[in-house]
């Protein structure tokens, strides 16, 4: 090879883990031939975890060695972990087999356990390997051999089953601060670390990847849930990896409410994220409602993320004000999501709601209400609320989704704040619903806040709640202090003085549009 010729970097071949979302976590999969160790206390799913890799990968051609020591015997562990779908039993007769290694363990050395597997692995050419549980090897070394004899005792397992073309594993119950001084950390080419957090009456399942090498994997904690069907995680990534190929605002979106959409400048711009914040009873869901049934009148399919009811009864109550969402439910136009109020996480929300948009090709979404959801979460995902949610909506707008929430303000008849939550800032929109006391009636009003790159009406509105859903109706004039929930008669001594280009000869409203807009 002459001097100025690179050479050629060798190409690593990555095997799919069988782990929905592992595979985008880890980089592209897992590094063949790699040295791998997967470690955490007990119940976190590590065996579950490592049968999930071997029967997604082992054949026949290709088969598994699983070593077991002296911790869960082969058949109790089969046992139940043939009541997951992704076990095969067929490939119990050649492609995976269970080697029980415990009479060299008790009777014999480190070295008598290395030759052993070294034996096995030559005899069946086996291309996956697995040593479960490694932390009795640990237990041995520290009671009959040293530390530097421990230390080899991996590098050479290690250098075999490289050698050899063999994609390994080592599954351990470790605590967390052992990284430090287990000399297979160093060793290993991955390092998997599971943790199972309990916190009042919840449990939370995530992974770290420690290390992977050779490729770039998503750093940070990722949830993950253990399922019939096995582990499944949840990426903190997901749908924010790769570029948009949407262009936020170069239509509008009708909200389904005439005098809304005039109040925003012809409606929501396409692929924003609209925030209705308003007190309860203000009319947010039956705004929210009628956004998707404007779209599917359209014909265009939505998706409802409920927190607070049922489906009956989100179904039932839209049908009180004439709209019927049980036909395209039927027709598969509109998916309506129920997240059950357990130990939930954002990130296996969004994965849920991203797969209903992706399988309908839906392009409104509503998520009712931003208080219920954060109800629903387990206590460990309530910190992290708001970062959590940014990602959720960057996640589905970046899908071509129109996103319209509901959070629930409480009134105190003093100020106007728009969430409890200061989440404002996420939202490229917000229209304001408050009620307010007019001649001994409690009436309603909504103004719209913010619109991002947009103009907007700044009249401060009335509306009603009727069984056709809400009407727009009339600014209120004549009034001072209506953001105070209590205003009184508008007075033009208090503004004397005061330069206004809108009092002035100027207008509180926009011009007619001259295009009209279609979805």
């Amino acid at each position: 090879m002459s001097n100025g010729q690179k050479q050629r970097p060798v190409t690593i071949r990555r095997l799919p883990t069988g782990v929905p979302g592992l595979d985008e976590i880890l980089g592209g999969g897992l590094p063949e031939y790699s040295f791998n160790m997967i470690a955490g206390g007990p119940g976190c799913g590590k065996t579950t975890l490592v049968h999930q890799f071997v029967f997604a990968n082992a054949s026949p051609e290709r088969p598994a060695l699983y070593f077991t020591l002296l911790g869960e015997p082969a058949v109790k562990m089969l046992r139940y972990q043939q009541q997951f779908t992704f076990f095969d039993q067929a490939k119990l007769d050649g492609a995976v087999r269970f080697i029980n290694l415990s009479r060299f363990v008790l009777e014999e050395d480190l070295n008598a356990v290395l030759e052993e597997i070294i034996k096995q692995v030559e005899a069946y050419n086996a291309h996956i390997v697995v040593v479960d549980s490694f932390r009795t090897v640990v237990r041995r070394a520290e009671a009959t051999a040293t530390e530097m004899e421990l230390q080899g005792f991996i590098q050479r397992l290690a250098l075999h089953l490289t050698s050899w073309q063999v994609t390994s594993f080592l599954v351990a119950e470790c605590a967390e601060g052992e990284t430090r001084d287990n000399p297979v950390f160093t060793v290993a080419d991955g390092l998997f670390w599971l943790y199972q957090s309990v916190e009042r009456n919840s449990v939370v399942r995530k992974m770290h990847i420690m290390k992977v090498r050779g490729q770039e994997s998503i750093p940070g904690l990722h949830t993950f849930r253990i399922t019939q069907a096995g582990l499944q995680t949840f990426p903190r990534t997901l749908g924010l990896a790769q570029e948009s190929g949407h262009v936020k605002g170069q239509r509008r979106v009708s909200t389904g409410v005439p005098g809304l959409d005039a109040l925003m400048g012809g409606g929501i711009p396409e692929f924003n994220s609209l925030l209705l914040a308003g007190p309860s009873g203000s009319g947010k869901s039956i705004i929210a409602s009628q956004f998707i049934a404007e779209g599917l009148r359209q014909g265009v399919p939505g998706v409802v993320v409920i927190f607070e009811e049922l489906p009956a009864d989100f179904m039932n109550r839209a049908a009180l004000i004439g709209l019927d969402f049980d036909t395209p439910q039927k027709a598969g136009t509109l998916k309506i999501i129920y997240i059950r109020p357990l130990d939930l996480s954002v990130d296996e929300t969004v994965h849920e709601i991203v797969r209903a948009v992706k399988q309908m090709g839906a392009q409104r979404v509503m998520l009712d209400s931003l208080v219920g959801f954060e109800m629903a979460l387990a206590p460990d995902f309530r910190h992290e609320f708001r970062e959590s949610l940014y990602r959720m909506i960057g996640a589905l707008t970046r899908l071509g989704v129109t996103v319209l929430s509901t959070v629930e303000v409480d009134e105190n008849f003093t100020s106007m704040g728009l969430s409890h939550f200061a989440i404002s800032f996420l939202a490229d929109d917000i229209v304001r619903l408050r009620y307010v006391s007019i001649n001994g009636q409690l009436r309603k009003m909504l103004l719209v806040v913010k619109m991002r790159g947009s103009e907007h009406s700044i009249d401060m509105t009335e509306y009603v709640v009727t069984g056709k859903g809400v009407i727009i109706g009339a600014p209120l004039r004549g009034y001072q202090g209506l953001i105070s929930g209590i205003p009184g008669p508008w007075s033009s001594e208090s503004e004397e003085g005061v330069p206004n280009p809108l009092r002035d000869g100027g207008t509180t409203t926009l011009p007619e549009r001259k295009e009209e807009h279609h979805e």
